[in-house]
């Protein structure tokens, strides 16, 4: 049986596509470790970021076609969860895009800017950013 590392490159972008959804893993950890077992740092890079920026658009379009009952049924994400996210998103607005690649809160934070329909646009741009910061730091890390 295939697993993601037998994959390279297909199996990065994949994996980083399904770690900016709701799928619980870490990008992070199948990023390191793609750099170390492929020594291609700058493929890696563009792939990880595509991937994962990509996952974070279709986790967007989750949230924008979302109602209450099949946020709870499907991501067993309780309303309240996505309800104490509104306050910071009519403060912050797009720019917690920026944030989306935290742990355990930045798929939540991506699903509630679809759910409370921020401008495409800017979310997607300063999600494009956030991803794209995250992967060149681990990158530099590595690499140095």
């Amino acid at each position: 049986m295939l697993s993601l590392s037998d994959l390279g490159l297909i199996g990065l972008f994949i994996g980083n596509f399904l770690a900016a959804t709701i799928v619980p893993f870490s990008s992070d950890a199948l990023y390191i470790g793609a750099l170390a077992a492929m020594g291609r740092p700058w493929e890696c890079f563009v792939v990880a970021t595509a991937g994962n920026w990509l996952g974070s658009i279709a986790t967007y379009y989750c949230g924008l076609i979302a109602k209450w009952e099949w946020l709870e049924r499907t991501f067993r994400i309780e309303p309240q969860t996505i309800a104490r996210q509104k306050p910071k998103i009519d403060r912050f607005g797009t720019w917690l895009a920026l944030l989306a690649w935290v742990p355990f809160i930045g798929d939540v934070l991506v699903l509630a800017l679809g759910f409370y329909r921020t401008p495409k646009l800017p979310t997607f741009i300063l999600l494009l950013i956030g991803k794209a910061g995250r992967f060149l730091v681990w990158t530099a890390l590595i690499i140095h």
